[in-house]
């Protein structure tokens, strides 16, 4: 799913991502990738490393907005890390379990019925190649990743949620 505002000189475009959970943890916390660099996704488009690199640098985690289904009428926590490595786009988040939604999806999360990850962002320099019709993305203004039920680049995927951690001997009900 891309969302895009053509005619707008801020145009937003979203990209998902894919991969199977491995542990669940209460407090929640994830970890995974939201892009991988150099493989192509449903819409052609492909990232290059390096892309994120100026974005990351200007934003930091605290100014890359985690939301759910890129819709910003839905944060459901905040970033802790987001880092490019040899892969692509690897972040670490934690999900506001004081917020409804939020509770939500940690549930579906431990019971892997949501895993995608998607980036939303700008293109900031890019080229098509004509022979394939790839767009090779080489450097992208990143305002947001969301946590989503089909992502564009299906590797792009939470790779493990924390699990609840066992109740204190003082705290049983």
């Amino acid at each position: 799913m891309r969302f895009v505002q053509a005619s707008h000189p801020l145009a937003r475009e979203a990209k998902f991502l894919a991969r199977p959970l491995t542990r669940i943890e209460p407090d929640g916390a994830f970890e995974g990738y939201a892009s991988l660099f150099r493989i192509a996704d449903l819409g052609k488009d492909v990232v290059e490393p390096g892309a994120f690199r100026e974005s990351l640098a200007r934003r930091g985690p605290a100014g890359v907005k985690l939301l759910w289904q890129h819709d910003p009428a839905e944060p459901i926590g905040r970033w802790l890390d987001l880092r490019e490595d040899t892969r692509g786009l690897h972040v670490r988040g934690r999900l506001s379990l004081a917020v409804a939604r939020a509770r939500e999806i940690h549930a579906l999360m431990r019971d892997g019925a949501i895993d995608g990850l998607s980036i939303g962002f700008r293109s900031e320099r890019a080229r098509t190649d004509p022979r394939t019709g790839l767009r090779r993305l080489a450097k992208v203004d990143l305002w947001e990743i969301s946590l989503v039920t089909f992502p564009m680049l299906p590797q792009a995927r939470v790779s493990a949620v924390k699990t609840a951690r066992p109740l204190s001997p003082a705290c049983h009900f």
